[in-house]
């Protein structure tokens, strides 16, 4: 990969706190723009690189069928890069800084009902054991806090403060927030840390505090495979993915009268109007509510 990109990567890991995620997915955006700009060299000459070159970049990406969220997102990453180039004096001007990226539709975020939650968050308590007492924990905390899954396997034990009812997170940029929890997810930690988590633990050095059977921290793929099988028992028919229960968190506390700061806050959100998205999702569910309790004649 070209060093000013590898010199890109380690300036948004560092010095902007960019998650392992975000930065992977730069990193293979990046690396797929540098092989279309054709043979490898020690050091490409960037300032040949022009607005031109990133068009056929877009257009290429466009007959390859990938969605406009995607290539979206792959010149966001593009025009970072040059943005830091610029910065660096590596470029005396952007040449993306007059390409708009594709239009996308946002598309509503599934949520789940009131009655579907209280299923699912119940269905670990048909069983018996740690597993049993952890998974109804985690599932109540991801919808008690409303926490993203990078964040939620995140946590140890002493960002748990069960006196306070409040678990304290590290979101996106390191940034910590303090999030408070209701009296039914604390008791159920509780229950988690006394009986299920000390049949897990192995070291008594390890300080994470959701643990699979070997006593290592639980994975973002691990929390997906036990979501999906209480879905399953739950017989629930909506799709549903470990962030829905951060939708339905959202969606529940906005149509339940909460500030949308508020909930702004809770989310972690940098800006409020990746919030207000909910909003209409609030709006969306009323009006269907709306029409099925009032057919038309």
């Amino acid at each position: 990969m070209d060093p000013r990109i590898t010199e890109f990567l380690r300036h948004i890991e560092v010095e902007r706190g960019y998650s392992p995620h975000t930065l992977s997915a730069y990193r293979n955006d990046l690396g797929q723009f540098d092989a279309f700009l054709g043979v490898q060299e020690s050091e490409r000459e960037w300032p040949k690189v022009d607005q031109d070159v990133v068009v056929s970049y877009v257009l290429s990406l466009k007959e390859r069928e990938y969605s406009q969220a995607t290539v979206a997102r792959k010149l966001a990453a593009i025009k970072s890069f040059f943005h830091f180039l610029v910065a660096e004096s590596v470029l005396a001007d952007d040449p993306t800084a007059a390409l708009d990226a594709p239009r996308v539709t946002k598309k509503l975020p599934r949520t789940l009902s009131r009655d579907d939650v209280e299923r699912l968050l119940a269905a670990p308590l048909a069983g018996r054991g740690p597993k049993a007492l952890r998974d109804a924990a985690l599932l109540e905390v991801l919808y008690a806090t409303g926490i993203r899954v990078s964040e939620l396997v995140a946590l140890n034990v002493e960002d748990v403060s069960l006196p306070s009812a409040t678990m304290r997170c590290l979101g996106k940029g390191s940034k910590e927030r303090i999030i408070p929890m209701y009296d039914r997810a604390v008791e159920v930690i509780r229950t988690y840390l006394e009986e299920g988590r000390v049949t897990y633990l192995k070291d008594r050095d390890e300080r994470a505090l959701f643990l699979n059977p070997r006593g290592s921290r639980l994975t973002r793929q691990g929390l997906w495979l036990i979501i999906k099988a209480y879905v399953e028992k739950s017989e629930i028919s909506t799709r549903v993915t470990p962030h829905t229960l951060r939708h339905s968190f959202a969606t529940h506390l906005l149509s339940g009268g909460a500030n949308l700061r508020e909930v702004q806050q809770l989310l972690g959100h940098a800006n409020v109007s990746t919030t207000q998205i909910y909003t209409h999702v609030s709006k969306d569910r009323l009006r269907r509510t709306y029409d099925a309790t009032h057919p038309r004649a």
